[in-house]
């Protein structure tokens, strides 16, 4: 999950003074259709009142050389913010081309938190590069959430918080509230001088008790739940969704308060999560920039393509099998796209089923067959009724019964079959720790073509041979 505060403080500058999207289409063709030092003229009056989320937007919009050209012109003071709300690659593009001094002047104005979110896509040698311009407490800040992996909620968690001893007073919490102004702060967390988390004091609490004078631990809230940081990214998400709450602590495996979880993070993690996953039916990641280089992109969709062209050869190699009956009986030809298709749409209802139920944790061992009876229930049902009606109008398209027969009973266990690859293939996947979005669908179109084919000319031969 990358860059996971640009979409945090994407949604701020939503909130706050971005354009309408409407407004921003207008504003990059005014932009793209301009040149040389129009082009210059026009970026710089849009500086002027333009919010850095808007900036970052229209920046992604140019092409590479564009791009840069435009990138001088940002203010030094408003660089970290902009490149903060951009995707990885047109941020990572930037750091690339520019020079060691200004490169080293960016780095010191990088707080850890910024720095982390940057290393889960830059080169060691930028990150090292980077930690070199700081101090040594915020390298270990750097350091303490860096041993969480980017699926892990402590690597992300909000590390900017209301904390107090347990033996602070209410008068002190109240003053904390007042001064400090945080998104979806609704809880005081409590803690030793280990930082060790004791539990949760609520807002409603601390100013409705009138002894102001009162030790905050009298008012521990009993209900509170906590998320530990080694939780994935959509376990935390789901965590504090089902605890309705805005805010919840994270802890280590010590017990160490080194965060919290906000609604809004949560919001967030679950945006990417299912963009991500768009994008992996593709072959392709959330954080491509529109104007990869020519060479970048090609070899990222190469991979793709590649993969997609072994299985369409599988696909080949079973129709050559049966070469013969091709040759005698051209109606089949005709008709074999009819069984591929239906049975790899029934497949793909499955696997999108499944890669739903899986990403909000909803498939376990224990429901995984009965699922499966269900999807075979539902795939041979269709299977009969599509087969029938498939089947009467080949027949009768082609004049001949036989064929009507072949290409039902084909329909039939090739939807069977989908269904069973619908639920299977997303569960190897996992077992394998492969991601079902990415690759399920090849592997299922692989599945489906094959069986439907085999299936309808191997009883073709059997029938016409």
């Amino acid at each position: 999950m990358n860059d996971l505060k640009n979409e945090l403080n994407s949604e701020d500058e939503i909130e706050t003074n971005s354009l309408p999207q409407a407004d921003v289409s207008q504003v990059v063709l005014q932009l793209t259709e301009a040149e040389g030092e129009e082009q210059a003229e026009v970026f710089s009056e849009i500086l002027i009142d333009a919010e850095p989320g808007t900036i970052a937007l229209l920046l992604e919009s140019l092409p590479l050389d564009e791009r840069y050209e435009r990138w001088q012109q940002v203010d030094v003071e408003e660089r970290v913010d902009v490149l903060n709300l951009m995707r990885a690659d047109p941020r990572l593009g930037i750091l690339k081309k520019m020079p060691d001094e200004e490169l080293d002047l960016l780095f010191s104005q990088l707080s850890p938190e910024d720095l982390i979110e940057w290393s889960d896509s830059l080169p060691d040698n930028i990150t090292d590069r980077a930690l070199a311009q700081m101090g040594e407490r915020q390298r270990k800040h750097f350091e303490l959430y860096n041993q969480y992996t980017e699926n892990e909620i402590g690597r992300y968690a909000d590390h900017q918080m209301l904390a107090l001893s347990p033996t602070s007073t209410v008068a002190q919490g109240q003053r904390f509230f007042r001064r400090i102004d945080l998104d979806c702060n609704d809880h005081l967390f409590l803690v030793d001088i280990n930082d060790k988390y004791l539990g949760t004091v609520r807002r409603y609490d601390v100013f409705k008790t009138v002894d102001t004078d009162t030790p905050l631990h009298t008012l521990k809230w009993d209900d509170s739940r906590v998320i530990s940081a080694d939780s994935s990214l959509i376990e935390a998400a789901e965590a504090i969704e089902h605890s309705r709450e805005l805010e919840l602590p994270v802890v280590d495996e010590d017990g160490i308060l080194i965060g919290r979880m906000t609604l809004r993070t949560a919001t967030a993690l679950v945006r990417e999560h299912y963009e991500a996953q768009l994008m992996a039916t593709a072959g392709m990641d959330e954080d491509d920039d529109l104007f990869a280089p020519i060479v970048v992109g090609a070899k990222r969709r190469a991979v793709w393509l590649g993969i997609n062209l072994l299985t369409a050869f599988l696909a080949s190699a079973t129709i050559g099998m049966f070469e013969n009956v091709l040759s005698q009986v051209v109606a089949l030809a005709v008709l074999m796209p009819i069984v591929a298709s239906m049975g790899g749409i029934a497949g793909s209802q499955s696997l999108t089923l499944m890669i739903r139920g899986m990403a909000m944790g909803q498939i376990t061992a224990g429901n995984v067959m009965s699922l499966m009876k269900n999807e075979l229930g539902i795939g041979a049902l269709n299977g009969t009724l599509w087969a029938i009606v498939i089947g009467i109008i080949a027949g009768w398209w082609f004049d001949d019964n036989v064929m009507g027969i072949v290409i039902a009973c084909a329909i039939l266990i090739n939807m069977a079959v989908a269904a069973i690859a619908g639920v299977m293939v997303p569960m190897i996947l996992q077992r394998f720790n492969q991601d079902a979005a990415l690759s399920g669908s090849v592997i299922l179109t692989t599945v489906t073509d094959v069986v439907g084919f085999f299936t309808f000319l191997g009883l073709a031969s059997i029938l016409y041979l």
